[in-house]
């Protein structure tokens, strides 16, 4: 039987290590360990980075928890390489390579906002590199990513939309008069 959802707010308010429905990890809460550069405030779920699937979604183990799960990136959309139907996009191929340089293999802090997952059950997170990077905003940042928010998921909306116009502005990426 499942708890009540109010239950489970209640009960995660005052201790965040051990929340959530245990198959994507528990949650380390605020205050990360000094090692990392990941800001204090951000609640990670700590994962090691499986597969890089393309630009904006990966496939990741967890440190305690479930394996091989896949995770959308949250507010960012990258060209396709690999949507059936769909032909490889331009700056599809960069964007993964890209994302794989960043991630693969690595140790990761999964950040969740709102929504726990997309429509194809993939977990929607932000997510950080151990020295303090956001991964979503580094694509932005250098072309590789537009901006593509859904609400309730826009904790970072307003950095999001700065980083695509620092590349816009300078003609990165896909902003590039290619």
């Amino acid at each position: 039987m499942r708890t009540p959802a109010l239950f489970i707010v209640a009960a995660c308010a005052g201790v965040l290590v051990g929340c959530g429905d245990g198959a994507n990890g528990p949650q380390a809460g605020p205050g990360n360990s000094p090692t990392t550069g990941v800001p204090p405030e951000v609640v990670c779920q700590w994962a090691k980075v499986a597969h890089v699937v393309d630009g904006d979604t990966i496939r990741v183990d967890f440190e305690i928890g479930a394996a091989d799960v896949p995770v959308r990136y949250i507010g960012i959309d990258t060209p396709e390489t690999v949507a059936p139907g769909q032909a490889v996009q331009p700056f599809g191929p960069e964007a993964t390579a890209r994302n794989t340089r960043l991630v693969s293999g690595k140790r990761i802090c999964l950040e969740r906002d709102i929504s726990e997952q997309d429509q194809y059950r993939r977990l929607l997170r932000y997510v950080w590199l151990e020295d303090g990077r956001l991964v979503n905003q580094v694509l932005l940042e250098e072309g590789l990513a537009v901006v593509d928010t859904f609400p309730p998921d826009v904790k970072y909306v307003e950095r999001f939309t700065a980083a695509q116009a620092v590349a816009r502005g300078s003609q990165r990426g896909i902003w590039s008069p290619r």
